[in-house]
């Protein structure tokens, strides 16, 4: 299926040319599904630190100011913890906001209304009250943009129940799943890596959904399943084309979800192939990586055939210069390596 697809290199994009489908980036993406949700439901509105400005979000919200204005698309004041607050109440009430964060780095400030209420709500009334709040944040690092600017805190958000966590690695996934986010009656994180952004893969026109909590197999394998999330999903199938030519057959499997997580397709092909790397775009303790691995120990101990890797980032915070950043950062040859280690 084409929305299966990612685009590795021009000779995928040529493909789907040929084919005829429609491809655009996945920021592209991001703004079409605002705007025709926008279009569609009255109750869907925006707001964020500067989603009116000229650049809009990396380009993500360009426009819809003045296609909706500022009623359905506000810019708000430094004040993130409160105005979280707003959108939660909002939603509640039963409008469904989309808040916008330029950098994952600032849900911090947002701790206590994401964790102290929009996760709980459902449960402490007894389902009587429902929090249909989408939260977009953006990963990853752009310029040298560092320790406070470049974090992936999915892992963090990962321990709090009620929260749905969203990491799609697709322009095709980046406008189903905030879609589907905005249709779910819970706060749902939409986690985007901004190295994405300028991905281009196949959309349709329309509205349409992902449904939150289902993984894909990327790519078939039978030796070593990579469990990749966001950015990864992309650095794992270069590596998958490269140990192809070495006679090693990966098979990449994209949760698309953390929270939920599909276990059954993770577990299922672990149970084929016997050896796991799971690569994320996170610090290596306690995150998601960790979490994958625990699910395997618990679920299908025995089925390993050798230990599993984890991919991830160093311990430490995301270093300013290139130099570091470039040791800083793993990709698909800290990917092959991995996956060679599961095979000796």
């Amino acid at each position: 299926m084409p929305w299966t697809k990612v685009l590795v290199d021009q000779e995928d994009l040529e493909r789907f040319h040929q084919e005829g489908k429609r491809t655009i980036k996945y920021v592209e993406a991001l703004r079409e599904a605002q705007a025709q949700l926008l279009e569609s439901d009255s109750r869907v509105f925006l707001l964020g630190e500067g989603i009116d400005d000229p650049g809009g979000v990396f380009g993500s919200t360009k426009g819809l100011a003045q296609e909706f204005g500022s009623s359905r698309v506000m810019d708000i004041p430094i004040a993130e913890n409160g105005m979280t607050g707003v959108a939660v109440g909002a939603a509640t009430a039963g409008m469904r906001p989309i808040f916008i964060h330029m950098r994952m780095d600032f849900l911090p400030m947002c701790m206590d209304q994401l964790i102290n209420h929009a996760a709980k709500w459902h449960y402490m009334t007894g389902g009587s009250v429902r929090v249909p709040l989408v939260v977009r944040s953006i990963i990853g690092r752009g310029w040298g943009s560092a320790g406070q600017h470049s974090q992936g805190l999915h892992g963090l958000f990962l321990h709090v129940p009620g929260l749905r966590i969203a990491l799609p690695a697709t322009p095709y996934d980046a406008k189903g799943m905030l879609i589907a986010a905005v249709e779910d009656e819970n706060p749902v994180l939409v986690c985007e890596h901004r190295w994405l952004y300028n991905t281009i893969g196949f959309v349709p026109e329309g509205l349409y959904s992902v449904p939150l909590g289902q993984a894909l197999i990327r790519n078939p394998g039978t030796d070593v399943t990579v469990v990749a999330l966001s950015y990864m999903v992309l650095e794992a199938l270069k590596a998958a084309r490269d140990l192809e030519q070495e006679g090693v057959s990966v098979e990449v499997v994209d949760p698309r979800t953390i929270a939920p997580l599909d276990a059954d397709t993770i577990l299922e092909s672990l149970s084929k192939t016997g050896r796991l790397v799971v690569a994320d775009v996170a610090s290596r303790t306690g995150g998601a990586c960790a979490e994958i691995g625990c699910l395997v120990a618990e679920r299908i101990p025995l089925a390993l055939k050798a230990p599993l890797k984890r991919v991830a980032f160093p311990d430490a915070p995301t270093p300013a210069s290139p130099v570091l950043e470039q040791a800083y950062y793993p990709g698909a040859e800290a990917i092959k390596q991995a996956v060679r280690e599961t095979l000796a």
